[in-house]
């Protein structure tokens, strides 16, 4: 809801596709709600397994054998150079082969000292590459990923998503549990939100949004009932800040601490709903805390967002802030998962997932 102005949505009296002006004298009220759909068309080439063969990685774990030779039987792990040791071998470079490739090559450096050698290749465990599923599923954790597997089998992984039932059950025996929000849960790769439906693809059984999971890829499913409002951007600590009742703009930003320098205050963003198809206001916040605008009311999981520049276009806006939020979502979730508070040094975060985690930034001391 908004303060001192009606929310509207599609078909409103401003062009979807541009940012308005603002224009106090003519009584403008840009801040007004207004529905884009973000592009919402998976790569058809997602629905389907990758055609490349799995390549070994650094922690992969190998089962070697010189074949009628049962003693030279063992196991070895990839070591973090790339390199596997066995039998009387030095160290051979094995990042980034496939096990048939492994297996010629280690097949041709034991020729050197037997006549003819045969090697078994058995893959024993995954731990060059991973998924994070994460959010309110039963199981929650990091699973390797050594075959292809589809979204709807990496949530069967973590045990299925928390239902209604289980969370009823749960809150019978004192269980603080809460529902996933499929509005919300994503996939995030290499820094961008894969535009998969959840709604669709658990609710509906749809199964173009199926999709086939890469390697370091995040699944998030967020909590339906959290009472959070997220600041983003240009702020002195962008975080998730608890929601209160009345709520508003200015006040969630001061929350974070306030803008820092460089902000561009005249375009401040208030994202709401779904991810694919949310709804976005701008407000010109620079009037709001002179006073010469009113503020607007915040709803739980609103995203607030300040950037460093004007914007043109909303739904390349909304894009961005969108893209902003779920790399923050997974940070944080993947945080929680490893017991640490973003931004340490300890969390770990796959170098293609496109997400970095920055150290966080002091609040201003108090006057």
């Amino acid at each position: 809801m908004l303060l001192g102005g009606a929310m509207i949505l599609a078909g409103c009296q401003y062009p979807a596709h541009r940012v308005p002006k603002f224009d106090r004298a003519a009584g403008t009220d840009a801040a007004a709600m207004r529905q884009v759909d973000l592009t919402n068309r998976l790569d058809p080439s997602f629905l389907h397994p990758a055609t490349n063969l799995f390549t070994l990685g650094p922690g992969d774990k190998l089962e070697l054998e010189i074949v009628g030779e049962p003693a030279s039987k063992t196991t070895t792990v990839v070591a973090p150079d790339g390199k596997v040791y066995f039998d009387i071998l030095p160290g051979i470079d094995v990042w980034g082969l496939t096990l048939s490739q492994t297996k010629s090559r280690l097949e041709k450096e034991l020729a050197r000292y037997v006549k003819e050698p045969q090697v078994s290749v058995l893959l024993r465990d995954v731990e060059s590459r991973h998924i994070w599923i994460l959010g309110y599923v039963q199981a929650p954790g990091i699973y390797p990923l050594s075959t292809p597997m589809t979204l709807l089998e990496a949530i069967s992984l973590a045990g299925g998503g928390l239902n209604l039932s289980s969370f009823r059950q749960g809150e019978a025996f004192g269980a603080s549990d809460e529902l996933a929000d499929l509005r919300r849960s994503f996939v995030l790769r290499n820094g961008k939100m894969v535009p998969v439906d959840f709604q669709r693809l658990l609710t509906t059984g749809d199964l173009s949004q199926n999709i086939y999971l890469q390697p370091d890829d995040f699944v998030y499913l967020p909590a339906a009932t959290a009472k959070e409002v997220y600041v983003l951007g240009a702020v002195n600590e962008p975080r998730a800040v608890p929601y209160k009742q009345g709520m508003t703009v200015a006040a969630a930003i001061a929350s974070a601490y306030g803008t820092i320098t460089g902000a561009y205050l005249q375009h401040v963003a208030v994202v709401r709903g779904s991810l694919s198809h949310p709804q976005i206001a701008i407000v010109d916040y620079k009037y709001v805390i002179r006073g010469m605008a009113q503020d607007i009311a915040l709803e739980p999981q609103d995203i607030v967002y300040v950037p460093f520049s004007p914007y043109r276009y909303l739904t390349k806006y909304a894009q961005l802030v969108v893209d902003t939020f779920v790399s923050s979502a997974a940070i944080n979730g993947g945080a929680k998962l490893v017991g640490q508070p973003a931004g340490t040094g300890g969390i770990f975060i796959p170098v293609g997932s496109g997400v970095q985690v920055l150290p966080p930034i002091s609040p201003p001391p108090v006057h």
